[in-house]
């Protein structure tokens, strides 16, 4: 299944690429790295998603590496914004500090040109319109292509577009993570804008092959999101239980019901679901022309109804850095 993203046609299933190396479980060594991301080239995958804050760098040099003899057949994403350091959390986007952080993306991926390059999270302390224009720039140098919000509202989205005309909006989008719905969804459709959804598998819980949450490695960081708290995990693996059922009655497995969701919602939208396993890599690609009929769409729907699921997508002091907007 193709879609179109900055004039780009492209497989409407890509890859993100957090897991390699940040936030979920062990990061993959350099070799396993190398394997899964080959074979997600000779898959099909060919749009490749990374960031700057991802294993400090390192996830971007492990892609680079995988891509060499082989950049003209993907279409390249990165972001920036986020900063950690001594335990502090920080968004930065001011246009020297997108100039800068671009150029330390060039290098570590070891290209002369990124096809889209995000803004990671909104600044609040920067005008978008300022962080918009940097953007224009960079675009007018020749150094991206286009320019993307990622964890925006549709406020930002129409500010932003204002300047330049934005790429990609990319927001987290799964049966149980529904915000875009309120207004960014249709926000970005009627700007020409793509939608990029993030975690279309609801961070791996809605494949169903999580269990307990209190077997992930120290570090992870669903350990603190609020969904996979004892408190609310059960009531909730209860419905991936359901969402299981609906998969096997249309003979696919949860996850390829949940991309397929996803994308069944309108022409615009994207996924990028991670893993650090070849073979779910290949179970997510496997289905890639599927989608589901309009009545497992809606009964997924209605499973996964705004408010139905047991706690935010996020702790109080992650949501501190989420402009989305949000359910009451």
């Amino acid at each position: 299944m193709k879609r179109t993203i900055g004039g780009r046609e492209v497989n409407a299933i890509g890859l993100g690429c957090m897991n390699l190396g940040h936030a979920y479980g062990e990061p993959l060594s350099a070799e396993a790295g190398a394997r899964l991301l080959e074979r997600a080239l000779d898959l099909g995958y060919n749009h490749f998603d990374t960031a700057r804050i991802y294993a400090g760098g390192k996830n971007e040099v492990m892609l680079g590496k995988a891509l060499k003899g082989r950049r003209d057949q993907v279409y390249l994403a990165s972001k920036m914004g986020i900063f950690v350091e001594g335990g502090k959390r920080w968004i930065d986007c001011r246009p020297e500090t997108i100039r800068a952080e671009l150029d330390k993306s060039l290098a570590g991926l070891g290209v002369d040109h990124i096809d889209l390059y995000y803004m990671h999270r909104r600044d609040f302390a920067v005008p978008i319109e300022e962080s918009a224009g940097a953007m224009a720039e960079l675009i007018a140098e020749g150094k991206i292509g286009g320019y993307g919000l990622s964890e925006m509202n549709a406020e930002s989205l129409r500010r932003a577009h204002a300047v330049y005309p934005v790429t990609a909006v990319q927001n987290e989008y799964s049966p149980w993570a529904r915000n875009v719905e309120i207004a960014v969804r249709d926000t970005a459709r009627e700007l020409g804008v793509a939608l990029v959804a993030f975690s279309p598998l609801g961070r791996g819980a809605l494949t169903g092959k999580l269990r307990d949450p209190s077997t992930l490695v120290a570090g992870d960081l669903r350990l603190s999101m609020p969904r996979f708290q004892p408190d609310n995990w059960p009531h909730n693996l209860a419905m991936v239980d359901r969402l299981a059922a609906l998969a096997a009655e249309a003979g696919v497995s949860a996850a390829q019901l949940c991309l397929g969701w996803v994308l069944a919602q309108a022409p615009h939208i994207h996924v990028i679901p991670g893993t650090a396993r070849i073979d779910h890599l290949e179970e997510n690609f496997a289905r890639a022309d599927w989608l589901p009929d309009a009545e497992l769409v809606a009964a997924v729907s209605a499973l996964f109804a705004p408010g139905a699921v047991a706690g935010p997508r996020y702790s109080a002091a992650a949501q501190a850095q989420i402009e989305t907007e949000e359910f009451a």
